[in-house]
């Protein structure tokens, strides 16, 4: 306990460290403020009567808007916009050679930023009417097309004003802005969920002997999602000598650290779209409200079906967004341009193969321990947890909050190492992603 008063004394007495928590604490706050401002003219009273409350879909939204989604409030399209214009120009740029060309310049960076924020206004003015026709009750909305086109301009500049929020977070608070935002509405929804757990409980479902036990699973879950998260395989790289005049350069061992899980949230992303399409195509008027059987089992969150698809499409994208992530070629060509080589490889092809190869070894487990994640949800609700509550055992929610509070905290330690402070472990130290929760530079 003393040693954690003295690290946030040390925090504190640094001015940059301390005006840069200050100012994400109050950026997130005016995010929070802002999610529970209704759309004008909506009566949020009638708004459970939602056609589209309970669904799959609105649950996955929810949670990335920590409840704007369900509440419909002016920043009810969150940052899944953004999100998804990011992705776009991320597999852009593997399809596109001017645009893969364009992200190793500095320049072209900024270009690709400016055409995130363009396709992110595209999405907004096609999404923000689905959202309002189908998930916004006719009794909770006023009636005629002035009010349509107003909340549209208004969810529209809602998203762009917290992308703009996640942009000075990033740039003059502490951490990735946008992986904050997200985070930040997934714990929001900690407290209710656990409180709702907590007195289904002790009014007759197991009492405190079960709450103390699923808080202990909980928190194990979270140690292995650590380890999943800061897991790396070094591979030694040692650096030629050169002599120039009466100095010595290289010489040095170094390491190349590979992750476990190179591909972070991503496949859980991906995988969750591909499955929540059976959803869409249920509800689709030609089936009258009864789909057949096998489409039915997608739908259902405890389904066998439902969760082996998620499995097999949350390794099989592991193994995709990896190889999007680590070109084996360019650090083998990396290495080669600056004397390095891995001792007993030869330079070039061979390395990138030994790269490859062991790369492919690990992702294997990772891939596996990541499906796993993904499906725990499921489990626990199966043993009675409710299902607010067991969306943090596993899937995005669990991945997301561990990966940016080890980045924060990461960049935290950062600050005070640099000012020759002791860091926030005693042993070793934090060791983030270095990547947002979506694969987006921070």
């Amino acid at each position: 306990m003393k040693k954690f008063i003295e690290t946030v004394k040390n925090i504190w007495r640094i001015e940059e460290l301390r005006n840069r928590i200050l100012i994400t604490l109050g950026l997130l706050l005016v995010y929070r403020i802002g999610s529970f401002i209704a759309l004008p003219g909506v009566d949020s009273t009638r708004l459970g009567s939602a056609s589209g409350a309970g669904s799959g879909l609105v649950d996955l939204l929810s949670i990335f808007t920590g409840g704007a989604f369900t509440r419909a409030s002016i920043f009810a399209l969150g940052v899944m916009p953004y999100i998804s214009a990011s992705i776009i120009m991320q597999l852009a740029g593997i399809a596109v050679p001017m645009v893969q060309k364009m992200q190793k310049e500095e320049s072209g960076r900024n270009k690709i930023n400016q055409w995130t924020r363009y396709i992110t206004i595209i999405i907004c003015v096609f999404q923000a009417p689905g959202y309002l026709y189908t998930y916004v009750d006719a009794a909770a909305r006023p009636e005629g097309q002035f009010w349509m086109v107003t909340s549209v301009i208004i969810l529209t500049a809602g998203t762009l004003f917290v992308m703009w929020l996640g942009e000075r977070i990033t740039e003059r608070g502490l951490g990735n802005g946008v992986s904050l935002i997200i985070m930040i509405g997934i714990l929001a929804r900690l407290p209710e969920s656990f409180l709702q757990e907590f007195i289904g409980r002790t009014t007759g479902g197991g009492g405190m002997v079960v709450i103390l036990l699923e808080v202990v699973l909980w928190l194990a879950i979270i140690a292995c999602n650590v380890m999943l998260v800061q897991g790396t395989r070094r591979i030694p790289v040692q650096f030629a000598k050169r002599v120039q005049g009466n100095k010595q350069y290289g010489g040095v061992r170094n390491y190349i650290p590979l992750k476990v899980n190179a591909a972070g949230v991503m496949p859980i992303i991906f995988a969750q779209a591909i499955v929540l399409v059976p959803m869409y195509v249920a509800q689709m008027p030609v089936f009258k409200g009864n789909p057949p059987m096998w489409l039915q089992q997608f739908t259902n969150y405890q389904s066998f079906s439902y969760n082996f698809f998620l499995f097999l499409m949350v390794v099989a994208f592991t193994y995709f967004y990896t190889a999007i992530t680590v070109n084996p070629n360019q650090l083998s060509d990396d290495l080669r341009r600056n004397g390095g080589f891995i001792p007993g490889i030869k330079p070039g092809k061979q390395t990138a193969s030994y790269i490859d190869d062991l790369l492919s070894r690990i992702t294997l487990p990772g891939s596996i321990f990541l499906g796993i994640v993904a499906i725990l949800p499921a489990f626990v609700m199966m043993a009675g947890v409710k299902q607010g509550f067991a969306q943090f055992f596993g899937g995005t929610s669990l991945l997301i909050m561990v990966g940016v509070l080890l980045d924060t905290l990461q960049q935290i330690e950062s600050h005070l190492l640099m000012r020759h402070y002791d860091g926030l472990m005693k042993s070793g130290r934090i060791k983030g992603r270095t990547s947002s929760a979506f694969g987006m530079a921070g």
